[in-house]
C-alpha cells in the first residue's frame, strides 16, 4: 500500500485529490488526512502511518514552506523508524527561502528521501543548486475535459482563478482591470475562487473603492466543470500572485486558450514563454499588466500566437503523458522496498 499524505481539506482541489486519485488506478493508495484543524490533521497523519506502519510499503507527503513542512519533517521520521521509503512532491515557489533557513531540518527531510518529486523546473533547479537531488514530473491534468478555444480578435473580458490570499495579491488585479475599464467601458472581470484569509472581502472593498465593483463578479468557490463553464465567457487570464511554482490554474488556462498575463515569480517563467505562449510582468506592477491587456486587445495575431502555443503546451501535461513518469519513480520505490 502507498500512503499519500497531504490536505485534502483544501478549498480548491489540491494535488493529494487529483494525483491521489490518478496513482489508485494502478496501485493500493490511501490517502489522508481530511481533518480541517492544522493540528489535529497532523495527529491524524502521524496515527495513520503508525496503524499502517506494517502493510505501507511507501510514502508520499505534499511538501510545502509554511506549516506542511513540518508534516514532511515528521513523514520524515516515522519513515526512517519504521526504513518505509517517502518522495516529498515540492510544492510552493517559497520553499527555496525554507532550504536556506531551515537547513537541518531541510537536510534531515530531503537527503533521506527515496527521491524529491517537483512539478517545477524552477524548483529542481533550486534544490539542486543546494544539493538535493531532485525528480521533474509535471503537474497534470485531463487535457480531453478543456475544451480549447482559439483567441483572436478578443474582447476585454478578464477571469481570475484562485483561491483569494494576501501572497496571490488580487488588488493588483483589480488595478490593472481599471486601467482596462477606461479605455474599454465594456470591460468585465470574473474573479473565481474561495476566501483563505479575508482576502475576498478586501478585494471586494477594495473594487468598490476603485469605483469598478459593477463590473467585477466575484463568484466565490465553483467547482472545476462550473468555472470551465463560466471562463468560456473570457479571453484574458490574469495571475497576479507575489509568490508561485507551477500553479495548475495556469496550465488549464493554457489549455483552454487563453491570452495568459502573469506576474514574473517563482517558477512561472519555467512554465510560460513569455511573448511566445502568454506575457510576463514584474511582480506588483499593476500598469504593466494593463498595458500588456491593452496590447493584446490591439493585437490579433498576437492573441492567436499565445493562445495556440498555450494550448500546445499545455497537452504536455496530459496524464497520460506524466503518468509513465510516475510509474518509474513509484516501481523503483517498491522494488527497493
Amino acid at each position: 500500500m502507498i500512503l499519500y499524505l497531504g490536505n485534502k481539506n483544501s478549498p480548491t482541489l489540491s494535488t493529494i485529490d487529483t494525483l491521489g486519485v490518478q496513482l489508485n488506478e494502478m496501485y493500493e493508495v490511501k490517502t489522508v488526512s481530511s481533518v480541517q484543524n492544522k493540528i489535529l490533521r497532523f495527529l491524524d497523519m502521524m496515527k495513520e502511518i503508525i496503524v499502517n506502519k506494517d502493510k505501507t510499503k511507501l510514502m508520499i507527503v505534499d511538501t510545502y514552506s509554511t506549516w506542511n513542512f513540518y508534516y514532511a519533517f515528521l513523514t520524515a521520521f516515522f519513515a526512517k523508524q519504521f526504513n518505509i521509503p517517502y518522495i516529498p512532491i515540492l510544492h510552493g515557489g517559497n520553499l527555496p527561502h525554507r532550504l536556506d533557513n531551515s537547513k537541518l531540518i531541510s537536510h534531515y527531510i530531503f537527503d533521506g528521501s527515496y527521491a524529491n518529486v517537483t512539478p517545477s523546473t524552477y524548483l529542481k533547479e533550486e534544490f539542486e543548486k543546494r544539493g538535493y537531488k531532485t525528480t521533474h514530473i509535471k503537474n497534470n491534468i485531463d487535457i480531453s475535459l478543456y475544451e480549447f478555444k482559439e483567441r483572436e480578435v478578443i474582447k476585454p473580458k478578464l477571469l481570475y482563478v484562485r483561491s483569494f490570499a494576501k501572497i496571490y495579491n488580487t488588488k493588483m488585479a483589480v488595478k490593472a482591470f481599471k486601467m482596462v475599464k477606461k479605455r474599454y467601458n465594456n470591460a468585465t472581470m470574473i474573479m473565481i475562487g474561495p476566501d483563505r484569509d479575508g482576502t475576498l472581502q478586501e478585494t471586494k472593498d477594495f473594487a468598490k473603492e476603485l469605483g469598478v465593483e459593477d463590473s467585477i463578479e466575484f463568484t466565490g468557490g465553483l467547482s472545476k466543470e462550473e468555472w470551465i463553464k463560466r471562463s468560456s465567457e473570457c479571453d484574458i487570464f490574469v495571475n497576479p500572485t507575489n509568490f508561485d511554482n507551477l500553479p495548475v490554474s495556469i496550465v488549464e488556462a493554457m489549455a483552454l486558450g487563453f491570452v495568459i498575463v502573469s506576474t514574473n515569480v517563482g517558477g512561472l517563467s519555467y512554465l510560460i514563454d513569455n511573448e511566445k505562449d502568454g506575457l510576463l510582468v514584474d511582480k506588483d506592477d499593476h500598469i504593466a499588466m494593463g498595458n500588456k491587456i491593452l496590447r493584446a486587445l490591439k493585437d490579433p495575431k498576437l492573441c492567436k500566437k499565445l493562445s495556440n502555443n498555450a494550448r500546445a503546451k499545455a497537452e504536455s501535461y496530459d496524464w497520460g503523458v506524466v503518468k509513465k513518469e510516475w510509474q518509474k519513480v513509484i516501481d523503483g520505490a517498491l522494488k527497493d522496498a
